[in-house]
């Protein structure tokens, strides 16, 4: 637990320790030196040329009209492109600066820190929708994380630049970071309650308050109390994550979320000469593993819930963790993604400098092997592989679990067959950044219900919806007496089986629908049999109905074509073919065509394929077997 620090003995490790800077100031040249050749000259130029047409380019134009667009209208996206490219202008910016020292980039760096410094609102439109109220500042995400570019900015160039842009920032530091910081406890993410829930924001938001604090925040006293601050609210963060070390928000949402841990992490051990340390124990090298047991194919992971399932991670969170937790697998991961995590997240700062600095090593490995199976027993997810030597080989990723999960979208039951490196069956994914996503007439029954997955729906019945505390102005909690805890819409497991043979998961889901699907038991066994040199899927649906015949319905979401066959359906995508198979003696089978979802995770279509009972009956299944074509 991160509460055994106390500010006190905090703020004595930070008054006895006088550490090594944590990245050298453009000043040392032998340091920039030895990144420069570390980096190699295609980077470099890569980040100069991106810093000379920053230099030559105005400033993107931020208006209050423009802020209250997302209030209007729900449309988010126009506003944070132009803000993520001054964030983008300031990294390339200030690292071509620090690689080059020849003065040349200085008056952009200045123009750009002062526009920021001037920006009414740090957070998102989405974040926030009001208008800024400067007595009041949201602390949310892009706030936090432009908090440490500014402080980390500072870091490398500060007498470089004119005193009064130090001066500046750490002016609005102080009123719009620190001090709400410390002084207010509205900030939804801060502490999990019986009201609020924390999830990634959890790791973000403090993560970078900390990172910021420790480059800037001169009074020990003061940095002890945020750091003992952050620490307890952390705990709150690492309580989300399976015992096994997995997270329902998904490997995109790791690398977002636990990646601004391991960045706070990192700065707390180097700024206190390790006397602090977040990142001991079992749990972390855990959590540390999760994209090597959610990997499906290089470049492909299980996407559950909100999360994209093409990822590329920032390498130098890879490379650090590899070092620091003796996970060689990671630096093989790194090499697999071609050095293109340099980059995943270039429009920051923070990450844009650890990837110059953290490079990776000389590895002999090129290609991650993941196992041939992989469980999370809190989260009830189920990844087999039927040859992992095989990058091409069946893959199969089923989940239990609830609807009241992060970013949940309601899936309980939901699995995804990959083949030939495509998720055939796929899970549809985010929704996020689109205008689907703020429609809810769209949104709730396509992608958020369960009718967006390959779930089951008795007597025409989706699953429950997760009911999440209401959140005012800022993510600001207000109590609702309705809220219903979401531990009423949880799946029961039933059975896993992991061996040479077959990789099962069986689950009871009848908690998950409302008393009109009039169920006593709806079961759903999804199995991975290896009998066979390609292996092949299994899916039954076994249903009891309370108290007259019903109907039940089972689904695949693809983003393939489909052909109807008598007795069979054969799933078309772009790299593989799947042959679905089923009783036509007892079922039905329909093709639903979805036009134009906009979904972020993919431009195609999405075509739902639909296996029905005939006829009402009061007690019955469906099974399909799914076999590459």
């Amino acid at each position: 637990m991160l509460t055994r620090y106390n500010a006190v003995d905090i703020e004595t490790a930070l008054i006895e320790e006088t550490p090594l800077p944590a990245f050298p100031p453009a000043a040392d040249r032998t340091a920039w030196a030895e990144i420069r050749a570390g980096a190699g000259e295609d980077q470099v130029q890569e980040i100069i040329s991106a810093a000379e047409e920053a230099a030559q380019s105005d400033i993107p134009s931020l208006t209050a009209s423009h802020y209250l667009v997302f209030k209007r209208e729900g449309e988010r996206r126009s506003y944070e492109a132009l803000i993520q490219r001054r964030r983008f202008m300031l990294a390339q910016l200030t690292l071509a600066e620090c690689l080059e020292y020849e003065g040349r980039f200085l008056d952009a760096i200045t123009d750009i820190a002062w526009a920021t410094c001037e920006e009414s609102s740090w957070s998102y439109p989405a974040h926030q929708s009001e208008l800024a109220d400067m007595e009041h500042q949201i602390i949310d995400l892009f706030a936090s994380m432009t908090g440490t570019q500014l402080a980390e900015l500072l870091m490398l160039l500060e007498p470089e630049l004119d005193p009064l842009v130090g001066k500046r920032i750490r002016y609005e530091m102080n009123n719009r970071i620190f001090t709400p910081y410390l002084t207010r406890h509205d900030h939804w993410w801060l502490y999990n309650t019986e009201k609020r829930s924390v999830n990634n924001w959890t790791a973000v938001c403090n993560g970078n308050v900390v990172n910021a604090a420790i480059r800037l925040e001169q009074d020990p006293a003061r940095l002890a109390e945020i750091i003992a601050r952050a620490g307890r609210s952390l705990d709150d963060y690492m309580q989300t994550f399976d015992p096994d070390g997995g997270s329902t928000e998904g490997p995109g949402y790791w690398a977002y979320g636990f990646g601004n841990y391991v960045l706070a992490a990192q700065a707390i051990e180097q700024r206190t000469n390790g006397r602090i340390r977040f990142m001991d124990g079992d749990q972390i090298r855990n959590i540390a593993q999760f994209p090597l047991r959610t990997l499906m194919s290089p470049g492909f992971y299980v996407n559950f819930s909100d999360c994209d399932p093409i990822i590329v991670f920032p390498t130098s969170l890879l490379v650090y963790l590899a070092e620091r937790l003796d996970l060689p697998g990671l630096l093989t991961l790194s090499k697999q993604q071609d050095n293109k995590g340099n980059a995943s997240r270039n429009s920051e700062l923070n990450w844009a400098l650890r990837n110059l600095v953290w490079q990776v090593p000389p590895v002999e490995e090129t290609t991650y092997i993941p196992a041939e199976n992989d469980w999370y027993n809190g989260m009830v997810w189920m990844v087999a592989r039927r040859n992992p030597q095989d990058p091409d080989a069946l893959v199969l990723a089923a989940k239990g679990g609830h609807n009241g999960e992060m970013h949940n979208q309601n899936d309980v039951g939901n699995f995804i067959v990959h083949l030939n490196g495509e998720s055939v069956v796929a899970d549809i994914g985010r929704g996020r950044y689109t205008k689907a996503y703020f429609d809810h007439r769209r949104y709730d029954h396509f992608i958020n219900q369960s009718l967006g997955h390959s779930c089951p729906v008795p007597n025409g019945q989706m699953e429950l919806p997760h009911s999440n505390p209401r959140r005012g102005a800022g993510n600001t909690v207000i109590n609702d007496p309705d809220w219903v805890s979401p531990a009423n819409y949880a799946s029961q497991l039933i059975e896993h089986q992991a061996d040479n043979t077959i990789d099962l998961l069986r689950i009871e889901m009848k908690n998950v629908y409302p008393q009109e699907a009039d169920l006593q038991s709806l079961e759903r066994t999804i199995a991975l049999h290896r009998d066979t040199p390609s292996g092949w899927v299994e899916v039954i649906d076994e249903v009891q109905f309370e108290s007259q015949p019903g109907t039940l319905e089972s689904a695949l979401t693809t983003f393939g074509d489909v052909e109807l066959h008598e007795g069979s359906v054969t799933l078309k995508g772009e790299n593989a073919s799947l042959n679905v198979s089923y009783d036509a003696q007892n079922l039905t089978a329909r093709v639903e065509h979805i036009k134009d979802v906009d979904l972020a995770a993919s431009e195609r279509d999405v075509n739902r394929v639909v296996f029905a009972f005939k006829q009402p009956q009061q007690n019955g299944s469906i099974r399909l077997e799914i076999r590459p074509a």
